[in-house]
C-alpha cells in the first residue's frame, strides 16, 4: 500500500525518544482542522 509505506517514511522521521515531530504535527493539523470546523458550523448555523 502506498499510504502505509509514505506513514513508515513520515514515522522513521521522528528519531529518538517519544512521540516525536511526526506526533506532534499530526495533532496541531487536527486542532485546527476541529477549529475550522466549528467556526464554519458556527457561521452556517448564524443564518
Amino acid at each position: 500500500m502506498h499510504t502505509a509505506t509514505a506513514l513508515q517514511q513520515l514515522a522513521a522521521i521522528s528519531n529518538g525518544n517519544g512521540p516525536g515531530m511526526f506526533l506532534r504535527i499530526i495533532v496541531i493539523v487536527t486542532v485546527l482542522g476541529v477549529a475550522a470546523l466549528a467556526v464554519i458550523l458556527m457561521r452556517a448555523y448564524r443564518d
